[in-house]
């Protein structure tokens, strides 16, 4: 059955797409137009009732959350080894890191981008700089682990936890300090922005900034 992926510009499902390419896995892109709702339609919504992306459809199973889609596509392909051996210490870090990601930055994010929803009007304001105290701590705390232990998240070898905080570097470059304000983030960042596949990504799903 074929693998399609749902999935929108500059969102979480950039993660998705990047480890699909650089794993080589043949796959149906379905960009979704949020500005007309897409992701609200009843025919996406019957695929995912939270409206959101990514929505990854493989082998007939319906897969949604970001850092879970990646974890499951780097268990699938062990030879690739965007993931270290189950039962390590390595594997351990990297759940550890997945889930910082999906419990501690993305919800920071969520409270910066949709202050309003979250607080209402009046809240809005100490929201969103709430928001941006959490993920500037947040950048800071990345910059001294791989400050002390880098080149990457899990130490010498590359994994799927270096592709869903790339991602989430990238969000914070309009922020009033993005990521790439500390040196270390920065040229970490640029390392893995120079892997053909990202630059594939970038490519098939027209995005132009933050290169």
């Amino acid at each position: 059955m074929p693998t399609t992926l749902y999935g929108s510009p500059s969102t979480a499902s950039l993660v998705v797409h990047w480890l699909l390419i650089e794993l080589g896995v043949a796959h149906e892109l379905v960009l979704l137009d949020f500005e007309t709702r897409q992701q609200k339609s009843d025919d996406y919504l019957a695929l995912n009732p939270a409206g959101v992306v990514p929505t990854l459809v493989m082998d007939g199973q319906v897969l949604t959350e970001a850092a879970a889609i990646a974890l499951h596509l780097a268990d699938l392909h062990p030879q690739a080894g965007f993931l270290p051996a189950v039962g390590s210490p390595e594997r351990g870090e990297a759940y550890r890191w997945m889930f910082w990601c999906a419990n501690t930055v993305q919800p920071a994010y969520r409270a910066w981008f949709y202050a309003h929803e979250m607080a209402g009007p009046d809240n809005a304001g100490a929201t969103r700089e709430q928001a941006r105290q959490r993920l500037e701590a947040a950048w800071q705390r990345l910059s001294d682990h791989l400050q002390a232990g880098g080149p990457y998240m899990l130490g010498a070898h590359l994994s799927v936890v270096d592709l869903m905080l790339v991602m989430l570097l990238r969000w914070s470059r309009n922020m009033p300090v993005p990521s790439d304000t500390w040196p270390v983030l920065k040229a970490y960042a640029d390392r893995l922005k120079a892997r053909p596949a990202f630059i594939e990504v970038y490519r098939r799903e027209g995005i132009t900034d933050w290169r």
